[in-house]
């Protein structure tokens, strides 16, 4: 028997996300969870909604929503996928679980016309100062297991996140820094966005030549 979507508050930053895709769009959300974001891009927004996640215990969980979602694993399975399937590939505070970061994103951009990549900014002031203050790995809201219990790997800031588009070649249409409460901060300096924002969220497209 399928469960009955219910409308639940989301993240605010994906709730923005959710925003930012046209309706009847063709989508595939990479580290879907348990489906929340796609059940939403589902119904409120008329898209062909997919996902890819790696717990099998969420994938039931998608399932068991009426959901699309095969399991898979980012780093190994994306290559599967023909180029341009989508219009949007989705990857929310996903991409720092990953092996390869930078072949995620490229195979991300190969397989669609835009990418939506949103991640924890290691380079906010809390951190910064958690380090210097303590000499420790950062434990906080965002960032909440210990290192040698975390998922995460790949820990980046915003400038580093920009930095690796510019190596890959990629077209950074949108980029957003979010504070705590997941509202974009709009100070038009990316220095001080990366200070302040606990989450980068970015829009790129391929560059064709």
């Amino acid at each position: 028997m399928v469960n009955t979507p219910s409308f639940v508050p989301m993240r605010p930053d994906l709730n923005l996300i959710q925003s930012l895709i046209p309706a009847g769009s063709r989508v595939m959300d990479i580290g879907c969870g348990d489906g929340q974001l796609l059940e939403q891009l589902k119904i409120a927004r008329n898209l062909d909604a997919r996902g890819m996640e790696l717990s099998q215990k969420n994938v039931s969980a998608c399932v068991a929503r009426g959901l699309s979602v095969v399991q898979g694993d980012a780093d190994s399975d994306l290559a599967f996928y023909p180029d341009q399937s989508f219009d949007y590939a989705i990857m929310t505070e996903t991409l720092q679980a990953t092996r390869n970061p930078r072949l995620v994103v490229e195979q991300l951009l190969r397989i669609a016309k835009h990418v939506i990549v949103s991640f924890p900014n290691f380079g906010h002031w809390s951190n910064r100062l958690y380090l210097l203050g303590m000499g420790q790995m950062p434990v906080t809201k965002q960032l909440s297991y210990a290192w040698y219990e975390t998922p995460n790997i790949h820990f980046c800031t915003i400038a580093d996140f920009t930095e690796m588009c510019e190596a890959i070649g990629c077209r950074i249409e949108r980029r957003i820094a979010l504070n705590s409460s997941g509202q974009p901060i709009t100070l038009g300096i990316h220095a001080l966005e990366n200070l302040l924002g606990t989450q980068g969220l970015f829009v790129l497209t391929r560059k064709f030549r």
